[in-house]
């Protein structure tokens, strides 16, 4: 009897037959893979998870961190981020006075976190395009159109808090919560600016002449009471020596240039101790 071949119509079907299998077992391995993999979603930290079926839309539930389960192939995990974000935005607009004033913002805020399905189901997952950002422009422009220029400057405290306040609301209408706004930066045209530069100098000088002339006026009211004190002083003095019988001799005294007369005669001498010439 002859032998078989490998390549003999027999051992050509016992190989096909092998091959089914192998792609059959691979086939099944994959597809059980796809679905235990698909079956399952996992929410990392700071997070909460969203799904959403195919048949009934967003499920009214959120999954907090961890691991968990799903329909394979007919719901979709979404997890969005709920811990504090920051959002930067720059708005242009007219002050008051018609200057153009280009301000920019730091936004920190979060997702209410038990809100996040309503959140996906109004909104999606563009929501800082869609909300945050419009609302930025929007209350930017309407605050900075109250004030003049030059309060945009003095005034940037209120300023960042009427912005924050009509901010907070606006989000908060979207599930989103204002936790603090920064005013990072106000920027004016250069001819503004040049203008601020010249009426802070002007300002300074005028404060410096305004101290020079307290200066002088200190001085002069130092010499002022000086005087006065001095004039007082001789005043109590005279007063006092008017009572005294030895006024004259002190007059003379006052007056006496330290000599003694060249001549010497009858009731020439003078008495420094009050007594009487001899």
């Amino acid at each position: 009897m002859a032998e078989k071949k490998p390549w003999d119509a027999g051992g050509s079907k016992i190989d096909e037959k092998s091959v089914f299998k192998v792609v059959k077992y691979i086939i099944i391995g994959i597809v059980l893979f796809a679905l235990i993999y698909g079956s399952f979603f996992v929410v990392g930290p700071g997070q909460k998870g969203v799904i959403f079926n195919s048949f009934f839309g967003i499920k009214p539930q959120t999954y907090e961190e961890g691991l968990h389960f799903k329909l394979p192939f007919f719901e979709t995990p979404y997890r969005f981020e709920v811990r504090t974000r920051i959002y930067n935005a720059h708005a242009s607009a007219a002050s008051k006075d018609l200057q153009i004033v280009s301000t920019e913002v730091a936004l920190n805020y979060h997702i209410e976190k038990d809100k996040v399905n309503d959140l996906f189901k109004n909104i999606g997952e563009r929501y800082e395009e869609r909300i945050i950002s419009p609302s930025i422009q929007e209350v930017v422009k309407a605050t900075t159109a109250k004030h003049i220029a030059e309060e945009l400057i003095t005034k940037r405290a209120i300023l960042k808090e009427e912005i924050k306040q009509q901010l907070a609301e606006r989000l908060a209408q979207s599930n989103i919560i204002l936790d603090d706004l920064s005013i990072t930066n106000f920027d004016f045209s250069p001819e503004f600016n040049h203008a601020i530069e010249q009426k802070v100098t002007a300002e300074q000088n005028a404060l410096k002449e305004q101290n020079n002339l307290r200066v002088v006026q200190f001085q002069a009211q130092q010499k002022i009471e000086a005087a006065k004190g001095e004039a007082e002083a001789i005043k109590i003095i005279n007063e006092e020596l008017l009572k005294s019988p030895q006024y004259i001799n002190y007059l003379t005294i006052q007056k006496w240039d330290g000599k003694m007369p060249l001549a010497l005669g009858s009731g020439s001498l003078l008495s420094i101790s009050g007594t009487e010439p001899r």
